[in-house]
């Protein structure tokens, strides 16, 4: 099945090399003209008459009139070398191939046939280095690229055999296939996809189609499949699981819904309504001490996949317990109180599979009670009031090696505001962010690592509200030291905050079980940051240093629980947290 494929994904010519069943003048389908070694006449009438049997076909007959000798030709050893390919003898054929490269190392034929012979004996991480070489001596090798392409499809990376293959101007998709058939209406999916039939697919476009297709918000655990159709031509597949209405069935849906009853909150969703891509997202807590309630909606704008409308509103009603986060000695306060309502809506634009934008606003009202016991500096953080913001965001893909199945994303985002509130004003934050990903393995997501940097800014007089917060915390905060809990008995500020911080986290996922209804990830982490906040009431005097491990256990491709245990190194703490997820 693989051969066939990669006949018909290579065309005529590699089918017979691919085979072992090339008979032509020449050499390889590759051959390329004749090493520049100087020849004696001796050495020309052997080349003479090896030629001629290969041609002919007669392959042992070649064996003995190109006896190995390392003071031969290379052209010699190529021959043979394709002679005893031709007999099935692999090992001999490989030591022949590579006798000939240490003679002539800028000759393409050899990594080349180097390159057919490890693919024949399943080799393929040793096919990819020789096709890498054959391709470095001649870029524009549309055989030696198209090899190449097909070897990385066959091993199910998609982006670098488009990458590849782009090269030499293929592949060209014949249909475009959606299995299962989707409920999102046609002309909408159809304006997702930026490729069309009888048109060469480039990469660009595909990662644009894929961005465009997750902005919908409807499909998870997509899969992509190139079929063949023809010579250098495919139908591209697209596979997905679909969330529609509550959820696949009612087992899914209860459990994507119940799956924060633990901490006293439901996640109440309803995807796809009418076959729009329009999605509501929601979150009820009741817990005593910090209940909220949040609920979103977004939809495609004009039924276009590239732009997307978010609207959403927020109201909290909080107990905050602010002892651990003060970074002076003010006099702390444990029974502070925060009521706040938010409204606001935003516009996406996916741009392209690399960038996507975004701009909205927000109106937010807050409300302070019980800090009379608070020093002056900090109480001047407690005023109640409104307030209006206008926020922008980026997200660009500066770094994409398919090859390396190595991503590097570069964020970021800012708000200008107003705070109608005493002696409040204009104020300003900015957050910037850039995370490498790396999947080591050539097939699947078996090991994975991650590394993210972010930092963080505010600019003029902020409440108490618009501070940031490093700590482990579920829903409200993503600023995660995974060593230091964001509450304590249930209240918030256990973690220190301020306006300024940086933060650093890495992560190593190792795949410990795959089954049909779950999967098990286990690694190690490291999250290390820094807050501070001019004004010195908060902070986190100095650095902070969090090493732990953690469980990642996905049900049912519908719910995701991580289960981490990290070490604070400063305050000595440990701390055992669970969250769930889609």
């Amino acid at each position: 099945m693989i051969l066939l494929l990669l006949a018909l994904c290579l065309g005529p010519g590699a089918r017979a090399a691919a085979t072992g069943q090339a008979n032509r003048p020449g050499g390889s389908a590759l051959s390329g003209g004749q090493s520049s070694n100087q020849q004696t006449p001796t050495e020309a009438a052997r080349l003479s008459a090896a030629k001629q049997l290969y041609e002919q076909g007669r392959w042992s007959e070649l064996l003995l009139a190109t006896a190995a000798s390392p003071a031969g030709a290379a052209d010699l050893d190529f021959y043979r070398g394709m002679a005893l390919a031709k007999l099935g003898r692999w090992s001999e054929a490989r030591a022949a191939l590579e006798s000939g490269e240490k003679k002539a190392p800028g000759d393409k034929r050899f990594p080349t046939e180097l390159a057919g012979i490890e693919y024949r004996l399943k080799n393929y991480d040793a096919a990819k280095a020789n096709l890498g070489r054959a391709v470095r001596l001649d870029p524009r090798d549309a055989y030696a690229l198209n090899f190449l392409g097909t070897i990385y499809l066959l091993r199910g990376n998609l982006e670098a055999a488009l990458a590849t293959w782009n090269r030499a101007g293929l592949p060209e998709i014949h249909g475009i296939e959606t299995e299962p058939e989707s409920r999102v209406r046609a002309g909408l999916l159809e304006r997702a996809f930026t490729f069309s039939r009888l048109s060469t697919l480039t990469l660009g476009e595909f990662q644009t189609t894929e961005a465009r297709l997750d902005g919908l918000g409807v499909f998870s655990l997509e899969r992509w499949e190139l079929r063949p159709s023809g010579n250098d031509s495919f139908d591209a597949v697209f596979h997905a699981a679909e969330r529609d209405g509550w959820g696949a069935n009612k087992w899914v849906a209860a459990l994507s819904m119940l799956r924060g009853l633990p901490y006293e909150t439901i996640y109440p969703t309803y995807w796809n309504a009418r076959g729009e891509a329009m999605n509501f997202e929601g979150l009820v807590r009741w817990d005593a001490q910090k209940r909220r309630a949040w609920g979103s909606v977004s939809m495609p704008i004009e039924g276009d996949p590239r732009w997307r409308l978010v609207a959403y509103a927020d109201a909290r009603d909080e107990n905050w317990d602010l002892q651990g986060a003060f970074g002076s000695a003010a006099a702390p306060l444990s029974d502070l109180k925060l009521r706040r309502v938010e409204a606001g809506a935003s516009v996406e634009s996916i741009e392209s599979g690399r960038w996507t934008w975004t701009a909205g606003a927000a109106f937010t009202r807050r409300l302070f009670g019980n800090f009379s016991g608070a020093s002056a500096a900090a109480a001047s953080f407690f005023t109640g009031g409104n307030s209006l913001e206008y926020r922008a965001g980026s997200s660009y893909t500066f770094l994409s090696i398919p090859q390396r199945r190595l991503t590097g994303t570069a964020s970021g985002s800012a708000a200008a505001g107003r705070m109608f509130a005493g002696s409040f004003g204009a104020y300003g934050r900015t957050q910037e962010s850039a995370e490498l990903d790396w999947l080591p393995r050539e097939q699947g997501d078996d090991y994975e690592m991650r590394v993210q940097i972010r930092a963080g800014q505010t600019f003029g007089r902020v409440p108490f509200d618009e501070l940031f917060t490093l700590g482990v915390e579920r829903d409200d905060n993503d600023l995660w030291l995974r060593g230091i809990p964001a509450t304590h008995d249930g209240r918030k500020g256990n973690a220190p905050k301020g306006r300024n911080y940086v933060l650093w986290n890495w992560e190593d996922d190792k795949i410990v079980h795959q089954g049909a209804f779950f999967e098990v990830r286990i690694g190690p982490f490291l999250d290390a940051g820094r807050i501070s906040d001019p004004s010195g009431v908060f902070g986190s005097r100095g650095w902070l240093w969090d090493p732990g491990v953690q469980l990642k256990i996905r049900v049912l491709d519908a719910v995701s629980v991580a289960l981490s245990y990290g070490h604070d190194m400063r305050s000595g703490q440990n701390t055992f947290f669970g969250a769930t997820g889609r």
